[in-house]
Order: C-alpha cells, then structure tokens, then sequence
C-alpha cells in the first residue's frame, strides 16, 4: 500500500489505549468542572446588589473555583461509569 496522506486531515486511529482513554476523560472532565465553575460564577453575577455608592451589598458568595482536586474526583466519577463500576 501506499502511503498517501493528505495534509491537514487527523490521522484516524481506531484503538485507542488505556492512556489515552483516561487523558480523554480527564480532558472532559476538567470541561465539565469550568463550565459547572462559569455557570455558577454567571448566576452569582446576575444576583449581586449595589447600593447607591456602587458597593456589593449581597450577602451570597462568590463560586470557589473548582482545583485539581474536584477535576479528578470528576474524572474519577466518569472513569468508573465508563467502566461499569459505579462507587456507592
């Protein structure tokens, strides 16, 4: 066979390792937690209060961003649905 690739088109691979699965869900969980993270931060922008003098008066608190810790819990989370091995 010839090896006739085209430039610019992704090199299709149909298998893919275990690492490379786990980098995916680690990629996608890391997506989950910032988007969850900018939803909330969104909806704490919305609810603030200013008094006349242009200070928050709300007493809600802002989202804490989520660390490396809550991105590999979630990965965690997704890992073991996808490998059919849900926690209880």
């Amino acid at each position: 066979m010839s090896d006739n690739k085209i430039p610019g088109l992704p090199e299709i691979k149909f298998n893919k390792n275990g690492y490379e699965i786990r980098s995916d869900i680690l990629g996608l969980a890391e997506k989950l937690v910032i988007e969850e993270y900018k939803a909330k931060l969104l909806g704490w922008e919305v609810s603030q209060n200013k008094d006349e003098e242009g200070k928050i008066v709300t007493k809600v608190t802002a989202p804490e961003f989520p660390g490396l810790e809550k991105v590999l819990e979630t990965a965690q989370k997704m890992y073991d649905f996808v490998n059919n091995n849900p926690k209880k």
